[in-house]
């Protein structure tokens, strides 16, 4: 078989994507024709640059539940012959997936454009969820924060300006160290932080049906058993009917990304409250005898939903590039793992000779940083017109 040339290369990577293409086809049309009762995310199509970030970012996370449909070989997998093959080789024959390495063979001869896909995965699955509960985090220790002042605010902005003293690369770099992990210190960190879920969600029910006895009971009933059913598995890998498990090393990158960004959050929804709670309808909810959780819940926090959204974007794309740096120093994730940073530290070794096995996981995870940025910029210029 003869390699392919760069055209081929080309059309044959577009039809591995194909259940991409689909789903952002499917997505987009519903999105605009209903865009108008969407709210924000509706308005969102109306920014030229958000729906570019959204594109790129709708691209990626597509990739990552699509991702056994576009691989074409098994990432992990090594071939024999095909070590820093060039783009387009063809695999010798009997070798199980396509006949070419599209994107090449990296200094393992595994499969780039495979390793590349395959690494999308492991982002999507850690940077947004890690995000989201740094903002369970931030959220429900900075509205009590900023509502109550006094000794509590001043408490817990020390604490928060005690993380950030440290610089967020070398803290980051420590939790995931094997020392560290040795002592512990990750699980008992992890079964603190991943309370605060479920604490703010039954804080959240409690507050909005506090008169609906009937109902608060069900949604606190629920949160309760399935949050704790959830947490016993992921931060104690202790599921009683063994279906919820996270792998040693991926919960410690997980908590850590969760560590290091709760403070920030927390600072930024404190400012955000500081402001808000001097407004005419939080007087008015605290008039009409509204409690101090449901005023900061169903009152603060809703007006405060478009910097946070915003922020939220950038903070996953800041996390994203974390991950890349754990995974390029090795630190955190599996050596044979093939997320884009270990992948990248792979192929720089042969750079100046072979660029292809570096220059495919960078270009993806620079896109998708590049998107999340977009798209907070996006959002945001739309939130200033809400």
């Amino acid at each position: 078989m003869e390699p392919l040339s760069w055209g081929a290369i080309l059309v044959e990577i577009l039809i591995r994507f194909t259940p991409v293409w689909i789903g952002m086809a499917a997505i987009f049309a519903l999105s605009l024709t209903f865009k108008r009762r969407l709210g924000l995310y509706g308005k969102l199509f109306d920014s030229t640059i958000g729906m570019i970030g959204f594109a790129i970012v709708l691209f990626w996370v597509l990739t990552a539940l699509f991702s056994n449909m576009i691989i074409t070989h098994d990432p992990l997998v090594q071939v024999s012959g095909m070590k820093n093959k060039l783009p387009g080789t063809p695999v010798p024959e009997g070798t199980e997936g396509l006949g070419y390495y599209l994107l090449g063979g990296d200094n393992l001869a595994r499969d780039v454009f495979s390793r590349m896909v395959a690494g999308s995965t492991i982002v999507m699955q850690i940077a947004p969820v890690a995000t989201l509960f740094a903002f369970m985090v931030g959220i429900t220790l900075g509205l009590p924060a900023a509502y109550y002042g006094g000794a509590l605010d001043t408490f817990l902005s020390f604490l928060a300006n005690l993380i950030l003293a440290f610089p967020v690369i070398l803290l980051f770099y420590l939790l995931v160290t094997p020392e560290i992990v040795a002592t512990g210190l990750p699980t008992y960190m992890a079964a603190v932080l991943f309370l605060f879920p479920i604490l703010f969600l039954v804080v959240l029910w409690n507050s909005r049906f506090f008169t609906q006895a009937g109902k608060r009971a069900a949604y606190i009933s629920v949160t309760l058993v399935l949050g704790l059913w959830v947490y016993l598995g992921v931060a104690w890998n202790a599921d009683p009917l063994g279906i919820i498990s996270v792998p040693p090393n991926i919960l410690i990158v997980f908590v850590s990304v969760v560590f290091v960004n709760a403070p920030t959050v927390f600072r930024i929804v404190r400012g955000i409250a500081l402001d808000i709670k001097t407004r005419d309808y939080v007087a008015a909810a605290q008039t009409r005898g509204e409690g101090p959780w449901y005023t900061m819940l169903w009152e603060i926090l809703p007006n405060a939903r478009g910097p946070l959204i915003v922020d939220f974007c950038l903070r996953i794309g800041y996390t994203t590039i974390l991950l890349g740096t754990l995974g390029f120093f090795g630190l955190g994730l599996a050596p044979e793992s093939p997320d884009w940073g270990s992948t990248i530290n792979d192929g720089r070794k042969l750079l100046s000779i072979y660029p292809h096995p570096a220059l495919a996981p960078a270009l993806a995870l620079m896109s998708l940083v590049l998107g999340l940025n977009l798209l907070a910029d996006g959002l945001r210029e739309e939130s200033l017109k809400d």
